[in-house]
């Protein structure tokens, strides 16, 4: 009799061909065999009946913080969260305290997240002037995802934003180069624009939709220019989004939740709790990321999961702390999109699970296929259910969804074949390892 370590029997699994009803059996942290198992024996059996099983989903851009503030986030509360949402995989992000710029805080942190990651994780580098001749040594590391450019919204060594720097960027290397493509030329010139303690509307106004379409502009003409691929995150303006599709040679996209799911009434709603960097925008904007899509401009979803304590995030505009939470709220917001009719269950795998994937070229990740890790999501699309921040891990303790009704929800979580998470309920150690990336 064939024998699996783990057989997930019965489910509607999304594979990349289509969805069908059918057992998955994993043996050695891997997918055996897809197919009707029920003569196949194995240590651990799960009825999936009823369930939908996903590939592993894949939150490929967050911010832990760590090293940082252990107050608002940590390696091991922020993929404990991402484990409690459904998640196997974060890409996590360099602008910590020390920044992650060079070999020997990148090997620092490969070694701390031993022990203490819940799922797995990738590492992003950040660029900085200091460090642009190191670069193409740096993204050669088996678990960096990519060279980190922040070309606006950033603080000391940390940014890039002249054109002569970020060409030298673009020319130290030949992976794909993750941008943060607000324009800090136009951003400091409307500062004085603004006086302090205004409403938190004006955040939108001072990041308005020029600040990111001419940073992309800029962008994708030294991409040209170079050929060095680019992967634009957080796209947030309905003008970018419609030039992107000019740009499929050099450019992949990516679109926030948050842009998909809110709009700017959230600033009367929310205050603080709705500043984020791009900002939230108008009805106009959101309408068109659903487009975007719609029609396949957009490579993959992500959270940009970027706690503060709850005091930075009250402190008076412009004062107030960009960036929002939002890594163990990610899936179960996006099924409900998937309830409402928004995108289909299969659209969703390819946003969060291939996509990430194969944007930053992650191995053995990404799909429900045979060889492939054995990450799975597994998710009941019937259960309706409250976002509250009692459910919040992440120690700064709020959602910006808090209070919001969704349908469908992550009830189990599998890494590796090791079930890390069943029914909001966390099991036993924490064994994340770094995703290893094509070079």
């Amino acid at each position: 009799m064939t024998s699996y370590d783990l057989i997930l029997r019965g489910g509607r699994c999304v594979l990349p061909w289509g969805e069908e009803e059918v057992d998955v059996g994993v043996r050695a942290g891997r997918v055996a065999a897809i197919g009707d198992l029920r003569m196949a024996a194995a240590a651990e059996v799960v009825d999936c009946k009823g369930l939908h099983v996903l590939p592993g989903l894949i939150d490929p851009h967050v911010h832990l913080r760590d090293p940082g503030d252990a107050a608002v986030e940590t390696i091991e509360t922020g993929t404990r969260a991402a484990i409690l949402g459904g998640l196997t995989a974060v890409f996590d992000m360099p602008n910590t305290s020390p920044p992650i710029t060079g070999q020997a805080a990148l090997e620092a942190k490969r070694a701390y997240v031993k022990g203490r990651a819940w799922c797995d994780i990738g590492f992003y580098v950040g660029a900085a002037r200091s460090n642009i001749g190191a670069l193409a040594a740096l993204e050669a590391n088996e678990d960096v995802c990519a060279i980190k450019v922040f070309a606006g919204s950033s603080t000391g060594d940390l940014m890039v934003e002249d054109d002569a720097s970020l060409e030298r960027v673009m020319r130290s290397g030949r992976r794909r180069i993750a941008y943060h493509s607000e324009d800090e030329y136009r951003l400091q010139e409307r500062k004085p624009l603004y006086a302090a303690g205004g409403p938190h509307r004006l955040h939108a106004e001072w990041r308005d939709v020029e600040c990111a379409f001419l940073g992309t502009r800029r962008l994708m003409a030294l991409a040209r220019e170079t050929g060095r691929p680019a992967h634009i995150l957080h796209v947030s303006t309905a003008e970018e989004l419609g030039y992107l599709k000019d740009f499929r040679d050099v450019a992949t996209v990516e679109v926030l939740v948050n842009h998909l799911s809110q709009t700017d009434e959230a600033y009367d709603r929310l205050g603080g709790y709705a500043v984020m960097n791009p900002p939230i925008r108008d009805a106009r904007h959101k309408e068109a990321a659903w487009a975007a899509v719609r029609d396949g401009t957009v490579d993959c979803i992500g959270s940009d999961h970027a706690p503060h304590s709850r005091a930075a995030k009250e402190r008076p505009w412009p004062a107030t702390a960009a960036g929002l939470t939002g890594v163990q709220t990610l899936v179960p917001l996006m099924l409900d999109h998937v309830n409402a009719g928004r995108l289909s269950l299969g659209r969703l795998v390819d946003l969060m699970a291939a996509g990430p994937a194969r944007v930053y070229g992650a191995v053995g990740k990404g799909r429900l296929a045979a060889g492939y890790d054995a990450d799975f999501t597994v998710v009941d699309m019937k259960r309706a259910r409250t976002i509250e921040e009692s459910w919040i891990v992440s120690p700064c303790g709020w959602t910006p969804f808090a209070g919001q009704r969704v349908t469908g929800w992550p009830v189990m979580t599998v890494l590796r074949g090791h079930v890390a998470m069943r029914e909001d309920s966390v099991q036993g150690a924490p064994e994340g390892r770094p995703v290893s990336f094509h070079g």
